[in-house]
Formats: C-alpha cells, structure tokens, sequence
C-alpha cells in the first residue's frame, strides 16, 4: 500500500519520447564504458607486448594478445550500440536493439580466436625450450595486466549491469579472467627465476585453457539472448504484477524478450466479459503501467484482453486454430 501511495504521488512518465530517451541513455553510458576499456586494455597490452619482445614470454605473449583482442571487443559492440540508437524503421520495426546480439557472436569468435596463436606457441616452446629474459620486466608486465583487467571487469560488469547489456557483462566477465591470467604470468616467469624453464610456456597453455572456459560461458549467454531466453525470475514477477491489478482476472500467454539491452513484453489478461470496451482498455492500460514498474528495463508491452468464458461458451480464439502450427 505504502508503495502504491508513493507511486501515485511521486511523479513519473512512461511515454514514448522518454522511454527513447532512457534507451539513448543507456546506450551512451554502454558508450563511454567501452571507449574507457578501449583506452586501458590497450595501453596495458602496449606495454606488455614490448616486454614480450624483450623476454621472449610465450606465456606474456598469450596474456597480450588476449588483452589486446579483449581491447578489439570494443569496436562491435559500439557498432552495436551506436545502431541500437536508430529509430525502428517499417523493414525493422523492433528497431537494430538485436545488433547487440551480433556483436555478442562476434565477441564469442575473437575469444576463439586469441586461444590458438598463445597455445601453438606455447607447445612451440615446448618443443624447443628457450630461457625467458628479464623476468623482473615480467613480472611487473603481469601485475600490470592483472591491474588493467581487473579494473575493466568491474567497469564492464557495473555499467552492463545497469544499462541490461548480456554483451557488455559478458565482456566484464572475460576481463576478469585475463586478470587471473595475468597473474598466472607472474607464477610462470617465478618459475623460471627457479630455473624451470617449462614453467613459461605450461602457464601459456594453462591460459589458454582459461580462455577456452571464458569461451564457453560466453558463448552459451550469447546463444540465450540469441534464443530469446530470459531469467524465470522476471517472468514470476511479471505475472505477479498483473494478477495484482484491478480488474485482472487472470493471466493467459506472457511473452518476454530482449532486444538489445531493453526488454520488450507481450500478454493476455483475462477480463470480465460484461466490461465495456473502454473498461477493457483502461484494464490492459493499468496492466501494461504494472508491468513496466515491475520489470526492470522493461520498456513497452503489448497487453491483450481477453473475456472470461461463460459456462458453454465456445473459445472466442477457435476461429484462429486451424493457423496454429505445432
């Protein structure tokens, strides 16, 4: 009750021009994070790929040309998000919110991609064992990669998760893996200052095996966002949302998805069949405000009402069965 008071004195809108304005918004914070990332992945890949050239690091050379691909990552996803800006058009009428999606495989295919050159070279220098040089210089190298990492995972992870971007949090994630990468530098050049000369290009492999795991918790978020998929949690709040409606009798087909970083919905409530049209409309009206307070980035939902069934009472939605293909 305290809640609803709140609401109804506090003011607020849900028209259309600001809900575009919230999206833009969004967007342009999703902007600023990537271009953030951009500038300090890649000064800290710069810096490490002049210590490779100086030590000969297979497993500082992997931990840089993942920074540096992670750093690229940038680029699709601006694309993405500077499309996702444009107005919905009559060939697109959702809008290019799913460009977000395309820039998600793309980051799944350069994370696939910066595996194989650090593990061929680093089975490379297992056959043909070289010394690592200046291990200090290595050293320092890796806690500079583990401190550039860490700080664009928890931008990434911040902003992806305020604005509702599965591509940006999935990039965050993965830059906090090449932190713990980055550290495991550290473990393979103190292996080599005690003359173990494998230990350089093991941890070379051993990122690459953490990239490969980074790898497959990417690639399946990207192909739930692909499919559609949304948490249950959402779907259970919105229900509840509607069922607390005034005129509300029950909830039929309830539909959510992402486009982009924005979730859209779609519904049918059960209404009394005696209501008037207008009665009708103000009821799905209500719906769809309840909804939108009840479901975080959610910004629009198509709310359909249905009559409550009279005893003997064919389905109103009979004539439509013979199009329903299974």
């Amino acid at each position: 009750m305290i809640r609803r008071l709140r609401h109804r004195l506090a003011p607020h809108s849900h028209d259309t021009a600001d809900r575009v304005d919230a999206a833009l918004e969004s967007s342009a914070r999703g902007m600023r994070a990537l271009w953030v990332s951009l500038a300090v992945l890649g000064t800290t890949a710069l810096a490490q790929a002049v210590v490779v050239a100086l030590s000969g690091s297979v497993a500082l050379l992997g931990d840089t040309v993942h920074n540096a691909a992670d750093a690229l990552t940038a680029v699709p996803l601006g694309i993405a998000f500077v499309l996702g800006r444009r107005a919905a058009t009559r060939r697109f009428t959702y809008g290019y919110g799913r460009a977000e999606d395309l820039a998600g495989v793309v980051i799944v295919l350069t994370i696939a991609a910066s595996a194989g050159f650090p593990a061929w070279a680093a089975v490379g220098r297992l056959l043909d064992p070289h010394p690592v040089r200046h291990l200090p210089v290595v050293a320092v190298a890796a806690l500079i990669g583990f401190a550039g990492n860490e700080w664009v995972a928890r931008h990434r992870i911040r902003v992806g998760r305020a604005i509702g971007s599965a591509a940006l949090v999935a990039d965050g994630l993965h830059a906090r893996t090449d932190a713990f990468t980055s550290l495991a530098v550290l473990v393979g050049a103190g292996g080599s200052a005690l003359g173990w000369q494998l230990a350089d290009p093991l941890v070379g492999l051993a990122i690459t095996v953490a990239i490969l795991v980074v790898l497959r918790d990417a690639a399946r978020e990207v192909f739930r966002r692909v499919m559609d998929a949304v948490e249950p949690e959402l779907v259970d709040r919105a229900e509840q949302a509607l069922r607390d409606v005034a005129g509300v009798r029950d909830v039929g087909e309830l539909r959510l998805r992402w486009i982009g970083h924005r979730l859209r919905g779609e519904v049918a409530v059960v209404v009394d069949g005696e209501v008037t049209v207008r009665r009708a409309h103000a009821i799905a009206v209500e719906a769809e405000h309840a909804l939108l307070h009840a479901v975080p980035k959610l910004t629009a939902a198509l709310v359909h009402a249905d009559p409550a069934p009279l005893p003997g009472e064919a389905d109103p939605h009979g004539r439509l069965a013979h199009h329903v293909t299974v």
